[in-house]
């Protein structure tokens, strides 16, 4: 896993589409507090602001949309809107559906003139990474909403938000009215065992990790762990190993991918929990001493949608697997 740091500045970039962009708290402020406080608006035109404090007007109810985040993507589909999605990101590869639409570029690399040819009524992106662009197609007169939630509650917004647009709310609501039953659950079953030290790996090298700001940092918590990354320096650090070791996990988890494979067989997945053993300075730490490197689907656990409660009962199981 040895690469220039060229090409490991790429490749995070790549990895972290749907997490890096989730700091940018002053933007999304409409998006906090209780949960639905933006629902109700059901007539169109609708004016509605989205998760970037942007006022959008939605003229009609949209029939073509183009969904440029995986975890949007995943929304859409949840709420059955399948038939009206023309176009994605290159990283929507679920459900398995979600690959045989058009491809229209990522956060970082958006394909204007394939979006104008698809003739959405509106784009929902992830970040404002590509300020430009953005505005090629808002001058083109298509609706386009941003969204990058960094808390469950703002994950629970953005998915009634999706469903006011497009005029589901019903089942929007359903959708979230689940999610939090499930998410009280898995919080109640977890509240009275023993806080576990854990340590969450974004990337090795250079170390990264989630601190405070992130969802990951809110999953960790309600499944009952003290994230010992929540004083670094901003929601997705990096973090020096020497930290690390010194603040001695119990449980070390990384999402089970690596540059090359982002699916892992298990004889891969054995391997990779070597590779972190191996790593220099790690031999005296809690985690390595008792075992326990855990691995996660990282398509569920880094995409703040509707399977964010699914990625909170990866860490429950992880952290207490005695209860989970």
């Amino acid at each position: 896993m040895r690469k220039s740091k060229a090409t490991i500045f790429l490749v995070v970039l790549m990895l972290l589409t749907t997490l890096l962009f989730g700091c940018v708290k002053e933007q999304k402020e409409n998006l906090q507090g209780d949960v639905g406080n933006n629902i109700g608006n059901t007539a169109y035109p609708m004016d509605i602001v989205d998760g970037f404090g942007n006022s959008v007007t939605i003229e009609k109810q949209p029939e073509r949309v183009v969904s440029i985040a995986p975890s949007q993507t995943e929304i859409l589909f949840a709420l059955g809107l399948e038939d009206k999605i023309v176009g994605v990101s290159d990283f929507c590869d679920y459900p398995i559906e979600a690959l045989e639409k058009e491809k229209v570029g990522n956060a970082f690399a958006i394909n204007v003139e394939k979006i104008l040819e698809l003739n959405p009524d509106v784009v929902f992106l992830y970040n404002e990474a590509l300020p430009e662009s953005i505005e090629q197609i808002k001058a083109s007169g298509i609706a386009v909403m941003l969204y990058s939630p960094e808390t469950i509650d703002e994950i629970f917004n953005t998915i009634l938000q999706l469903g006011e647009v497009m005029g589901v709310e019903e089942e929007s609501e359903q959708i979230v009215n689940e999610m939090q039953e499930k998410r009280d659950n898995i919080v109640d079953k977890a509240k009275n065992e023993k806080k576990a030290r854990v340590f969450y790996q974004v990337w090795d090298e250079p170390l990264m990790t989630a601190g405070e700001g992130s969802f990951i940092n809110e999953l960790i918590t309600l499944a009952g762990g003290e994230n010992i990354a929540a004083d670094g320096d901003g929601a997705y650090p990096q973090y020096s190993v020497e930290a690390m070791v010194e603040k001695d996990p119990e449980i070390y988890i990384a999402p089970a991918h690596t540059a090359e494979n982002f699916t892992l067989n298990p004889e891969q997945m054995k391997e990779l929990k070597n590779i972190i053993k191996s790593r220099p300075g790690y031999d005296v730490i809690t985690a390595v001493k008792n075992d326990k490197i855990e691995l996660l689907d990282p398509n569920i656990v880094s995409r703040p949608g509707v399977r964010t409660i699914e990625a909170l009962e990866l860490f429950a199981k992880a952290i207490h697997p005695e209860v989970f």
